[in-house]
Parts: structure tokens; C-alpha cells; sequence
């Protein structure tokens, strides 16, 4: 149960830091830190992602203190901070999940390879694809098998163009890997 000195004091805390006391800042996340981490721990069930939901919550909070208008409302907008933090991490993984599911639901693909392109290699490349992520399998298939530009492999995978041409690089590199191994 708070007191009215506990209810005081945070109050004063929270307009210092928005006067840009860095001390009472750092009072402020001592104090509150531990509740939003459990908060957040509660809306999502894994330590790991509770903390980092908080931390992600305090760089918002820091940004956004100057423009709250009632220092009283401080705990529930904090809360509120965090409590959309964790919306859009559960979304996220939602989202990879269903991503996921799609690409593990699709039909194995028969790549058709030039004809001039040896058997083996073929081969040695279909297997090299099908140890990618399925993250870079889906992403390599649209680039080029389905010759789609990154912007359209963007769209259709719901990523940053970005993140395209990373998995890109990473993809190739694997592959490059996996093809050098066989060969060896």
C-alpha cells in the first residue's frame, strides 16, 4: 500500500526528470523497473523477453516524459508503455510463427535446373537449399525462383527490404558453404 509520502515523492521524481534530472531519472527506473519487468513478465510468460520488453519501455518513457501532463498518472502510463511493448512482441512472434507454419506447410519444391547445369550439382544445390532457414529457403525461392525483386520479395514475405538482402547474403553464403563442403 502506498503512502501519501511514497505518492509525493514520486511525484517529484517524475517532474524532476522531465526537468531533465538525470539522478531522479535513474530514481524513477530503480523504482519502477522491477514492477514493469513483472508486468511485462505476466503478459508474456519468459523472463527474457519481460526485461527486454521493459527496457525497450524505459527509452519510450524517457522520450516521451516531457509530455506528460499529470505527473500523477506516471505508474499507469508507464504500465500502459510497456503493456503495448509487449502487444507488438507477442504480434511479432505470432506473425514468425504463422510465417513459419506456411513455409513448413508448402510442398517440397522441385526446383527445374538448366538443363546444361550437371545432375549432381543439381542435386548438391537442391540439398544445400534445404538446409537453409526457412526464413532464407522462402526468401532465396522468391528471388530467384520465382524472379521476383527484392522490393516484391519484401512485400510478399511482410519484411524490410533490409532484411531481403540480408537473408540474401546469409543465404548465399550458406550455400557457398554447403556447395564447397560436398565438393571436398
Amino acid at each position: 500500500m502506498k503512502t501519501n509520502f511514497d505518492v509525493l515523492v514520486n511525484d517529484y521524481l517524475v517532474l524532476a526528470a522531465k526537468a531533465g534530472d538525470r539522478a531522479a531519472f535513474g530514481r524513477l527506473v530503480e523504482h519502477w523497473h522491477p514492477k514493469l519487468v513483472a508486468h511485462a513478465w505476466r503478459l508474456l510468460g519468459t523472463g527474457d523477453s519481460a526485461r527486454d520488453a521493459a527496457q525497450e519501455a524505459w527509452i519510450e518513457i524517457a522520450n516521451g516524459l516531457g509530455r506528460l501532463v499529470e505527473v500523477r498518472a506516471f505508474p499507469a502510463w508507464a504500465f500502459r508503455i510497456v503493456t503495448r511493448r509487449c502487444a507488438r512482441i507477442v504480434s511479432k512472434l505470432a506473425h514468425a510463427r504463422k510465417l513459419e507454419r506456411a513455409i513448413l506447410a508448402e510442398p517440397e519444391t522441385h526446383v527445374e535446373f538448366d538443363p546444361a547445369i550437371d545432375a549432381s550439382d543439381a542435386r548438391a544445390l537442391s540439398r544445400a537449399i534445404g538446409k537453409l532457414s526457412p526464413d532464407q529457403r522462402a526468401t532465396v525461392a522468391l528471388h530467384y525462383f520465382e524472379d521476383m525483386s527484392v522490393a516484391q520479395v519484401a512485400v510478399a514475405l511482410d519484411v524490410p527490404v533490409g532484411t531481403v538482402k540480408t537473408r540474401l547474403m546469409h543465404a548465399r553464403a550458406n550455400l557457398r558453404a554447403a556447395l564447397e563442403g560436398e565438393r571436398q
